[in-house]
């Protein structure tokens, strides 16, 4: 009767033993082969601990998905295993973009994975694109969706919170170089930029903090003069011959803004030249037919032509027209005479 009592709990002990060793086995490295490759794994926002599991599964990376998933949700069962005792197992699955080996045991998979790590993507964004011009480069780099952005730039909550009068951030996502990650959200992107933005503007001579009307008056002018230089020295004075018109309630006569017509609201192709029925149409961002400023920005303005309307010098030029389409450089009148001479 001894012996059988004695038998029980030996023969529990051997199955715990058994057992432990066998979780021991599996959560070591899937490979003990030197030089193995790494892999590359991209772990996307929100995505489940399960398709993290799979995924390690299906790269080779693990040995068993079921016990993997079990330490991913319970990471102090660790704690019992003797191979990796003392790492930190107080981690968190993140997106990011990782390089794992077979080499490494689960422990160090998942150390990695909590890392956060990011393969940092660079992405240039010129000056006097559009929203949707640029939701167009940071889908072609996998960043976000396009969709997904251009619903960003409208979100009430990022325009509340940056205080922008207008319906859309255009005007305030700062052209720069940036460094993103694959799959990134696209409201923090859109986010990224206004700081960005905001930001520069601190290192613009005379820029004082304005409302934010004032402000998006400024986006707004700079967002077409934006488009009409091509030499920086000009940016000033095309700005200048914008302001009075303005001051004198003359139409600002900008094919900007008929373009941004045709292919932001119409969603047309962009025009090979401006025609006369164009500057006809009759919308609000039609500078030909409604003195003053456009409603919004039309494009995203950088440091050269929010400095000109910031620091804009005093002129009496009223036109300007190209006068080296090859250089970009226009001539500035103060009379009509004179702009009709020099057509």
């Amino acid at each position: 009767m001894k012996k059988k009592l004695l038998f029980i709990p030996l023969l529990f002990l051997l199955i715990l033993a058994v057992g432990y060793i066998f979780l021991c086995s599996q959560v070591l490295p899937f490979s003990n082969e030197e030089n193995t490759e790494t892999v590359k794994i991209e772990i996307q926002y929100g995505e489940s601990t399960q398709s993290i599991i799979n995924k390690l599964k299906e790269n080779n990376l693990i040995k068993n998905e079921k016990i993997c998933y079990i330490l991913a949700r319970k990471p102090a069962l660790m704690n019992f295993l003797i191979p990796l005792k003392g790492s930190d197992t107080n981690f968190s699955l993140k997106s990011g973009t990782y390089y794992l080996s077979p080499n490494m045991n689960i422990a160090q998979i998942f150390a990695e994975l909590s890392s956060g790590k990011q393969e940092y993507q660079k992405v240039s964004i010129p000056e006097g694109l559009t929203i949707s011009a640029i939701a167009k480069i940071l889908e072609e780099n996998r960043i976000c969706s396009a969709s997904d952005f251009i619903k960003s730039c409208s979100s009430e909550t990022i325009l509340q919170k940056y205080n922008i009068p207008g319906t859309t951030c255009e005007g305030y996502l700062f052209p720069d170089t940036y460094y993103l990650n694959v799959n990134m959200e696209s409201d923090f992107i859109v986010e990224h930029f206004i700081e960005n933005f905001i930001e520069n503007l601190k290192s613009i001579p005379n820029y004082a903090e304005k409302t934010p009307e004032e402000l998006f008056e400024i986006v707004t002018l700079a967002s077409i003069v934006e488009k009409e230089y091509k030499v920086k020295e000009e940016a000033p004075l095309i700005a200048s011959v914008f302001k009075n018109r303005i001051r004198h309630n003359i139409g600002l006569y900008s094919c900007a803004t008929i373009v941004y017509i045709i292919t932001e609201i119409q969603g047309k192709p962009h025009p090979n030249r401006i025609l006369t029925k164009d500057t006809k149409i009759d919308n609000p961002y039609n500078t030909y037919k409604w003195a003053g400023l456009t409603p919004g920005p039309i494009s995203n303005p950088g440091l050269t032509a929010l400095d000109a309307v910031i620091n804009t010098p005093k002129t009496s030029y009223f036109f300007f027209q190209v006068k080296d389409e090859k250089k970009g450089t226009h001539v500035f009148t103060e009379t009509f005479e004179e702009h009709k001479t020099n057509h």
